[in-house]
């Protein structure tokens, strides 16, 4: 079974998500291509997958543009085969109560796409926030409310996301057989 695995990054977080979702698939015996959706604009991309994993980096609770347009505009070709959806935020660097906040952001998310896509799952992961990733206001911002720098991937969380995926895509074994 092929599986695009698209992401749209901005500081390389998503796109490290989108790369160890790809080598999970891959360990389970799934074709599966890593590409930014960029690079995915042409409708016979489409054509060549049974599956596809679509993820974002999530500024203002909104997948960055370039994503969005994709599901909107290749809504059609996404509606008769399973999609994947995975969202990168900060939910990892606020401490609670914020954490609660930036966690009820998925609804949002997904509202995105309400009427245009109707996806197997969603889920959301926290990414990577660097001072250089804000503004200097948002930089001030965010120490006030207590947010902290650092790496957020929780790679076993995304690792058993894609072994949920992979369950999915991939006939049960013997199943069927006398």
């Amino acid at each position: 079974m092929r599986t695009l695995v698209g992401y749209a990054s901005e500081h390389g977080s998503t796109q490290g998500i989108a790369e160890r979702l790809g080598s999970v698939l891959a360990e389970h015996g799934l074709q599966a291509d890593v590409r930014s959706i960029g690079s995915v604009d042409d409708p016979e991309d489409y054509d060549a997958y049974d599956a596809f994993v679509l993820g974002s980096a999530v500024h203002d609770q909104k997948w960055l543009p370039a994503a969005r347009d994709l599901v909107h505009g290749h809504a059609a070709a996404l509606a008769d085969r399973p999609v994947w959806l995975f969202s990168v935020g900060m939910p990892g660097a606020l401490r609670w109560p914020l954490s609660l906040f930036a966690m009820a952001e998925e609804p949002k998310l997904l509202a995105q796409f309400d009427g245009v896509l109707k996806p197997v799952a969603h889920h959301l992961f926290s990414g990577v926030i660097a001072p250089g990733h804000l503004p200097r206001t948002g930089r001030l911002i965010f120490r006030a409310i207590g947010g902290r720098y650092g790496d957020f991937r929780d790679w076993p969380e995304v690792d058993a996301w894609a072994v949920q995926i992979a369950a999915a895509l991939t006939p049960a074994s013997g199943a069927g057989q006398d």
